[in-house]
């Protein structure tokens, strides 16, 4: 990382900014270029390993990439706006993020269930206690990717003096 001095390696502040963003980007190896997907996603942590957990139909080009490869690349970011520094008449974006690797395993039966009752729905105050339709499960794939490298870097905003 070129700039050190926007690391972050704390985990719960990590932590703290992959709670506060919607999306997940994973990339897939996809011949000469990648592929990237925005997804909505729900996670765990335990014993200081962080699961993501993302779902989508059981066919197209993300679940084939995903089932033919087993890994990808993901990012997340939070943009805070662009600042002009009078003093020093410099311009710079703020913004949190955090990128990384993961190996996919996609659930099945009650693991894939589990997966969806306790971690999915659950991570927003609208779906924790809706009644879904559970035939829907079947038609649903549900992967896990479960990070092997994690990095974050964040520019808030300071006291310029």
């Amino acid at each position: 990382m070129r700039r050190r001095d926007r690391e972050v390696t704390d985990f719960e502040t990590i932590l703290g900014i992959v709670d506060e963003c919607e999306i997940i980007r994973i990339g897939l190896a996809d011949g000469d270029f990648p592929y990237i997907v925005p997804l909505n996603f729900a996670y765990t942590v335990k014993n200081g390993q962080i699961d993501f957990y993302v779902h989508g139909a059981m066919a197209g080009r993300k679940y084939e990439l995903m089932r033919k490869n087993g890994k990808c690349s993901f990012e997340m970011d939070i943009p805070l706006g662009m600042d002009c520094i009078q003093e020093t008449q410099n311009v710079t974006m703020r913004y949190k993020s955090i990128m990384g690797t993961a190996g996919i395993t996609f659930l099945e039966g009650e693991e894939k269930q589990r997966a969806i009752d306790d971690v999915i729905m659950n991570r927003y105050e609208e779906t924790r206690n809706f009644a879904y339709h559970k035939d829907a499960v079947k038609r649903t794939a549900v992967a896990k990717l479960t990070v092997l490298e994690v990095s974050a870097k964040a520019n808030e905003k300071r006291d310029h003096k």
